[in-house]
Formats: C-alpha cells, structure tokens, sequence
C-alpha cells in the first residue's frame, strides 16, 4: 500500500501538531542520535519461506534465517526484532516508514491481532507523534502514535536508534493476519516519520538541508542501511511465492546484493521518477540545489497488453495536475494491480462474459480460461502469471473462477503522479530489484528498479494441470486450506 498524499505536507518541513495520545512516560528532548551498529559491510539473501502466518512462532522465524509469511497470496510479512521484541511486520515498497502496534491499541482491529504488541515499558520516546495515511480514497486507512527510538534487527543487520511509530490508534489490516505493523521500504523523502522526528530534534520546522543531512541517522530503515553504506550495494530484491491456485516460487528477499544466479545484465534496468517540488516532491538542499529527488518506487510504462493486444489508453482527466506520461508505482503492499477505472473495465469485460453484460456482476470466468496481462517496461512486456490473473469463486468449486486481482484506483495527481499501482500478483511473476542509488546526491548515481520476468513459457499448461487437480480433489485447490 502506499502513503497517500495527504501525508506528504510533513514533508514540505512543517512541524506536525501534537497527536492526543496517552504517553506511559515524559518525553525527553535529550535523546542522541546514533548510526547504525558497525557491521561489516554485506549483502544478505534471504529465502522468504512458505508458512501459515496465523500459526507463526515469530520467535523460531527469527532465529538462523528470517522467513516471510504469506496468507492467501494477500499478506506477505517479515519477521523483524524491536527492542527485546520479535515480531512481524508488512512488506511495502509503497511506503516509507516502519510502524508496529503498541499494547495500547484498542480499535477494533487491534483487538483482533493476534501479533506480539511493541509494550509500553520499552518505549524510548522521542517526543514526536506521527499520523500515517494509506491507500487511494477507495481504501484508505490510517496508523497513529507516538515516535520512539530502539535498536531494529531485520535479516540479521541491526541499526541502534532507529525512528518507527509505536501506533495506538489504527484501522489498517496490518495487524490482522499475524502482522503487527508495516516496514515500509521506500525513500526517505516519503518518511513522515523522519520528518516529525528531525523537526523534534531541533525543535522548530526544519530546513532540506537538515533533512537530507539527516537521512543516514534518521531516516527509515533500509534506505537508512543504505545511505550509511551498511549494505555492500544500496538495493533490495524482492520476489514473492505463489500460494493458492498452484502452489510454486521461491520467495526471497535480498539486501545489499543481487540474489545469486542473477547478473545486473539479465534484468531491465529503468529509472525511477523523480518529483519536482511542484509534483509534490522533496526541496533540494542548499548543498545540492539542483537535485531532484525521488518520492515512490514509480517507473514509466508504455502499452498495457491484454493476450497480446495493447488497451486503448485511458481517457480519465489526472486531478489538477498535466502529464504527458503514464506511470506505475510497484508495491509489494497492493494484493492487487490497480489501475484506470475506463482500462480495468475493459479488461474484466474481455474476460468476462458476466461482466461484460452487466456490470455490477462479479467478473467471473472459467478457471480454465488463461489471460496474460503484461506492462511494457523499458521496451520489455513483463506479464503477469495466468495463475495469478485469477482466483477460486466458491470453495470447493474448480470450475468458476473470478478476476479478483484487478481493480480501480484515483487518477494521478499531486504527490502520486502514477497511473498504475502493481502489487503482489505483478511481484510473483516477475523478480524486482528496487536500486536506491545516492540517497543525498541522486544525479550521481540515480535511483533505478530492474525487472525479470520469472513467468514459464508452460505457465497457460501450468494454470490447466492445476485447475484439473483441484477437480480430481474434490474442487480444492492446492494451497487452499479449508
């Protein structure tokens, strides 16, 4: 999921008004701030290992390797270690900032987490709060707390004094599904939290230069591993498994390097948008006055193609803002592929006959019937997997099947200048190396993304053998465990 706009005046370098919230101890302005733990400077792959999440032991995933847990081809977390706390967490390239649920969340859907809650006592509060908006204006949530400072282990690399918010107000699922929060990887321009926590430090709105300066101290977790030069390489790679309709994929989170067996030359290598301020983006230091930086993980895409023949392109007006390109923002926290309302209509009514007639219908279809949906990226088409196109309608039916990975989303517009958003199917049929570059200087080393495709020439054979048997099974599917 991605922060949504509304967020990004916190970074314009205003100071963000207190949050209401009950603080188990006085704030102190006294609080130093210090870089990461000498490490020696590493690349680390992690295989993201295929388990149940509502039955993790968050404690025996951390131990030896970290493993990411998935529900449903929808929730893909990762154990991280707070404090003296091991938990999990959402992975999101489409945000910025790292929050976990306080033992003092008591909405709704905090009381349904079964995730180990951040406790009070361990809080080392920075004296800053924080609000956290998600999601386009169809699914918008919202995560709220006070900022603390604790030392953060993800994949064995730990950073002391790393900002996150301990969030006591929340209505995001983050925390359902044995999460209790969400890392997000983005860049630090996007961090809300970096931004409240620098104005705290120095006690009044903050200039760019204070900001920038500050992105290796305080700035969110990875990109902070990065800017630091904790990690050999300042990227991540990130591929997710399949685990409904065919169970299959080898899940693996790399930092720091690229995962082994893949060459810089087997991807395709396209730059990531920059946002001018006028887009929304980031003020460029007095030290680098010319700087544009980068606001979301966001990629131009050409032709969008239905089984080999490209979509008209959509004819929605962006909000308040002209572009002459089309973009996408690739997010591992979208379970779905989002896009223009007018070209994900077309698309449903392609593929189904019930939609196509009217609709308010589901847009179901046979679990037979094979689609490719693929992006033209830097030349390439990167599609997604037949099997990821679809899901299971009914339980217990192998037959009918529903286009559950496709919907609308907002036009672009200040701050999220992106027309598309691809999630999780696009992620598990395509390897993503998400390349932060200089951090404070981007024209010396612009950010980028590579692509590879991980779909098989048999995936449309693949999608049949597991549609028959389900059928052999009673019209289970593997991997459906009711």
């Amino acid at each position: 999921m991605y922060t949504a706009p509304a967020s990004l005046c916190a970074l314009l370098f205003l100071l963000l008004p207190a949050l209401v919230i009950a603080l188990p101890v006085k704030p102190s302005n006294n609080w130093v701030v210090s870089h990461a733990k000498p490490v020696a400077r590493r690349g680390l792959s992690v295989p993201l290992q295929r388990r149940e999440v509502d039955r993790r032991n968050a404690e025996t995933l951390l131990a030896g390797s970290i493993g990411v847990g998935d529900v449903g081809d929808t929730f893909y977390t990762v154990a991280i270690k707070i404090g003296n706390t091991t938990t999990a967490v959402n992975l999101d390239t489409g945000s910025s900032d790292l929050w976990i649920m306080s033992d003092g969340c008591q909405t709704p859907v905090c009381k349904r987490s079964t995730a180990t809650p951040f406790p009070a006592e361990s809080m080392h509060l920075t004296g800053a709060t924080v609000n956290l908006t998600y999601g386009d204006s169809l699914t918008g949530t919202h995560a709220s707390g006070p900022i603390v400072m604790d030392e953060v282990t993800l994949a064995g690399l730990a950073m002391q004094m790393q900002p996150l918010a301990a969030v006591s107000n929340t209505d995001n699922t983050a925390v359902l599904n044995g999460g209790a929060g969400i890392i997000g990887l983005g860049f630090p321009s996007q961090s809300n939290i970096q931004s409240a926590v620098v104005s705290e430090k120095f006690g009044r709105s903050v200039t760019a230069n204070e900001f920038v300066s500050h992105i290796s101290s305080l700035g969110p977790l990875v990109s902070r591993m990065a800017a630091a030069s904790i990690i050999q390489q300042p990227l991540f790679t990130v591929t997710l498994q399949r685990d409904t309709i065919d169970v299959s994929g080898n899940g693996q989170l790399t930092i720091g390097e690229l995962p082994d067996g893949v060459d810089n030359s087997s991807l395709t290598w396209v730059p990531v948008r920059l946002y001018s301020t006028t887009d929304g983006g980031l003020q460029a230091p007095t030290y680098a006055a010319g700087e544009t930086y980068p606001l979301r993980w966001e990629v131009a895409i050409g032709n969008v193609y239905l089984d080999g023949k490209p979509l008209a392109n959509s004819t929605i007006e962006p909000n308040g803002i002209a572009t002459s390109f089309v973009d996408a923002l690739i997010d591992t926290g979208n379970s779905l592929i989002r896009g223009p309302s007018d070209i994900v209509n077309n698309i449903l009514s392609s593929v189904s006959p019930a939609y196509a007639s009217n609709a308010k219908s589901k847009p179901t279809l046979s679990c037979n019937s094979s689609h490719s949906l693929a992006f033209e990226i830097g030349g390439q088409l990167f599609s997604v997997d037949p099997r990821d196109f679809l899901s299971q309608n009914s339980a217990g039916n192998a037959t009918d099947c529903v286009v559950s990975s496709v919907a609308p989303t907002d036009p672009p517009g200040f701050g999220s200048l992106f027309s598309w958003s691809l999630g999780d199917p696009f992620l598990k049929s395509n390897l993503v190396a998400f390349y932060y570059g200089n951090l404070t200087h981007p024209w010396e080393d612009p950010p980028r993304i590579g692509f590879l495709s991980m779909v098989p020439s048999n995936a449309s054979a693949l999608l049949g053998d597991a549609v028959t048997a389900a059928m052999e099974n009673g019209g289970k599917f593997e991997g459906d465990p009711r």
